[in-house]
């Protein structure tokens, strides 16, 4: 069983607004350089989107590698990526916990169209 975020850790997470992320570049050791992200916590799990969707080469970079680290909350986690993307419900839920967390950002609308949805990742503790 994959390891979960602990309820303190996704509390933390939710009110986080400074999430870097790092995927291992194509040597799987080398972490990438951290890419600023938006973040959110849906039904006791975290997701980011990439605002430039498939094309980020952050996201990219988390689908082929699979693992990297993130700097979320003033700490630096050790992590596994994977796709989130295509599930109607789950992609609702997490467009309301995007307008909410970031409702006065002009950036919000484009976090919510069709390239960033499909770039939907899950992120957990390795």
């Amino acid at each position: 069983m994959a390891k979960q975020w602990t309820t303190e850790q996704l509390n933390r997470f939710s009110q986080a607004d400074d999430m870097h992320v790092s995927p291992f570049y194509d040597d799987g050791k080398t972490y990438g350089t951290p890419t600023w992200i938006w973040s959110v916590v849906v039904d006791n799990n975290l997701y980011v989107r990439a605002y430039n969707g498939q094309n980020s080469r952050w996201y990219q970079s988390a689908m082929k590698q699979k693992a990297g680290k993130i700097r979320l909350a003033g700490k630096e986690f050790e992590t596994e990526y994977s796709d989130a993307a295509g599930n109607v419900e789950l992609d609702q839920k997490i467009n309301a916990a995007y307008k909410e967390k970031y409702q006065n950002s002009p950036y919000l609308p484009p976090m919510l169209e069709k390239g960033p949805v499909s770039a939907t990742v899950i992120i957990l503790p390795r």
